[in-house]
């Protein structure tokens, strides 16, 4: 590994410099599992605090698993409507 932050390692590094809210698919399982398409299942959280071993969103919940994603609106172009 090149020793770049990556996955939650990375959410907790943004935390600590404070930067909040951290829009971040989550999980309980892993980093991994966080990044996979979940059916039925809330994918995506702002995260806001990193304590006892988790992370926690603007509402409260916690999680094992954080990693910050981009959120960007599609274009007509990109999918050829």
């Amino acid at each position: 590994m090149n020793g770049e932050l990556t996955g939650s390692d990375l959410t907790r590094a943004l935390l600590k410099r404070s930067d909040k809210p951290i829009w971040c698919a989550v999980d309980d399982e892993s980093d991994e599992q966080a990044m996979m398409d979940h059916d039925g299942n809330d994918f995506t959280a702002y995260i806001v605090s990193f304590k006892d071993g988790y992370f926690y969103c603007s509402c409260g919940t916690p999680w094992a698993y954080a990693v910050p994603v981009k959120i960007s609106a599609i274009t007509q172009y990109e999918v050829n409507v």
